[in-house]
């Protein structure tokens, strides 16, 4: 059960009572635990609006609340005029019956039933592996599709690319100038080249299965000036390969892969253009066409149509957005990089001047990540030799490492990913602090399970009392709390953040009581108790898709 939800229902009963009408009010954690656990500042609120003594108010609606033992134990009344509520220890024993029984209130929420969503994330083009940047992305995405299915919502996990353009051609180019290099014949090379390693082994998997002498699509062998096309065909499928196997490998599967070119269809570019004419926004000039954002505040004008005639980059974004439109989701959601922090605004706005509702989009920028060793900061680029690939950084680290530590900082954060850390297996790893604490749980049951001291679902609740006890059943009840407030900013961190809490509530517990003892009721009870929290750790952890292992 929602416990604000209930008091909030106490409140609302206590002011029709004294016929008080009031919009909205804060009703939150106190910041004073002596006071209580809930303060509310409805008295200061409605002061205003009436004009009367906020302590006088504040005392009128403590004595019209009427109290549950059950649920509240204690109400008091602080300058300048909160309301201050005590939990009563009944409510938080009934919390660790509830997680065991596995209440579907701390498990699953109800918000998104009946709704569909589409999360796009990673959406990186075949020209090489993925990079950390793009891992950072991959994560996030992932895990924000696993929090709107936990709350309901029958999610589609999307990756959009294009595997046209120039990057493409200097992809097959790179290649082919690998292959007749490692052929020992003339080759034509650029310093503009993809010049990763993992081009030579493109190259040298193309004499393997091909041989020397492979054709053109029009049967002629190919020479060094032949062209780059049957290269960048067989680049793209290995990467592309590569791609999906790095993601597999961190536990990422999409559901559907949307290839760039589907959209840019002349009828579909033409639509988009008469329509964004028809608003005042489209122009000619310098042999190009230009969407006319300084209209809609911007403080330059956006090309969409190159003098080449070919499309820039902005048009086929606006027709595969109309197309996610026109597929009719509850939700729509985009992860990108900071370098599109200028651009996704214009695809935005040309979707509202072509008459789209936008409301149900929500856009969410990462910030870049830093790999460090030492102290000092390790190179990352794309086409240079010197990077670090998303599947090193796993190798490295392991896959539960890698997502943790690019979900344990908020989005907007640029992060630092100390990799010396990443690869501690002391509890000073965040990750490994988590995993022990539910790991030691499983062996402190297994050690009563020796002792013939076993889980009874007939335990006594009233005998969890001790301080670290009610800690950690406060803990316990926070959970659901948190995955709303994550469903709202879609920051996972607020996950990373609660379980380390949680964590560190249980190790304070198990410091200072003893679970297998020789009272058999406690031993049972804090049996339950810790279940629970297992139960929690382990639900948590699935949600940042991190295993819960059982030994260490």
């Amino acid at each position: 059960m929602n416990l604000k939800n209930i008091v909030n229902r106490y409140l609302i009963d206590a002011l029709e009572k004294l016929n008080f009408t009031v919009k909205s009010y804060d009703l939150s954690s106190s910041k004073n635990p002596k006071f209580g656990d809930l303060s509310t500042n409805v008295a200061l609120i409605l002061a205003k609006q009436v004009g009367k003594n906020p302590m006088k108010i504040a005392k009128d609606i403590e004595r019209a609340i009427s109290i549950d033992k059950t649920i509240l134990s204690e109400i008091n009344v602080t300058p300048p005029g909160f309301i201050n509520l005590k939990i009563s220890l009944n409510y938080y024993q009934s919390v660790v019956h509830q997680i065991i029984n596995k209440d579907k209130y701390f498990f699953s929420g109800t918000i998104g039933k009946g709704k569909t969503a589409n999360v796009e994330f990673v959406s990186a083009n075949p020209t090489g592996p993925l990079s950390v940047g793009h891992g950072r992305q991959a994560i996030i995405g992932d895990t924000i599709a696993s929090i709107l299915q936990w709350h309901g919502y029958d999610v589609t996990r999307e990756y959009y690319y294009n595997d046209g353009g120039k990057q493409m051609h200097i992809l097959g180019q790179s290649v082919e100038a690998r292959y007749f290099q490692e052929l020992d014949q003339p080759a034509v090379w650029s310093n503009n080249f993809y010049q990763g390693d993992y081009i030579k082994d493109i190259a040298k998997n193309i004499i393997t299965e091909s041989g020397e002498n492979i054709t053109t699509e029009s049967g002629e062998n190919i020479t060094a000036e032949s062209g780059d096309k049957v290269f960048r065909s067989v680049a793209e499928e290995i990467i592309f390969s590569d791609i999906r196997n790095t993601l597999e490998s961190i536990g990422i599967i999409h559901d559907v892969f949307s290839n760039e070119k589907n959209f840019i269809q002349p009828n579909k570019i033409k639509n988009v253009i008469e329509g964004l004419s028809k608003k005042g926004l489209i122009y000619e000039a310098d042999g190009a066409t230009w969407y006319k954002t300084t209209l809609l505040g911007k403080d330059q004008d956006r090309v969409l149509i190159k003098s080449s005639g070919e499309p820039a980059y902005r048009l086929p974004d606006i027709l595969y957005h109309m197309d996610k439109f026109e597929r009719k989701y509850d939700l729509l959601i985009d992860i990108f990089g900071a370098d599109h922090i200028d651009s996704y605004p214009d695809v935005v706005s040309a979707l509202e001047a072509l008459g789209y509702d936008t409301s149900h989009l929500r856009v969410l920028i990462h910030q870049f990540v830093t790999l460090t060793k030492s102290g000092e900061k390790v190179k990352m680029s794309t086409r240079k030799a010197e990077y670090v690939t998303l599947d090193e950084l796993i190798n490295l680290a392991g896959k539960d490492v890698v997502r943790y530590f690019f979900l344990m900082r908020g989005m907007n954060t640029h992060l630092n990913f100390d990799l010396e850390l990443a690869q501690d297996q002391s509890e000073k790893n965040p990750v490994f602090y988590l995993q022990y604490a539910h790991a030691r749980i499983c062996n402190i049951i297994r050690h009563g399970e020796l002792q013939s001291v076993t889980f009874n679902k007939d335990y006594n609740p009233s005998l969890l009392s001790h301080d670290t006890e009610i800690e950690l059943m406060k803990k316990l009840n926070q959970f659901p709390e948190i995955m709303e407030s994550v469903l709202e900013s879609l920051e996972s961190r607020l996950i990373t953040n609660y379980l380390q809490s949680l964590a560190a509530s249980f190790h304070k517990f198990y410091t200072e009581c003893h679970v297998i003892t020789d009272d058999i009721p406690l031993s049972q009870a804090r049996i339950a108790l810790i279940s629970a929290t297992k139960n929690i750790l382990a639900e948590g952890l699935d949600v940042l898709g991190i295993n819960a292992p059982e030994r260490m």
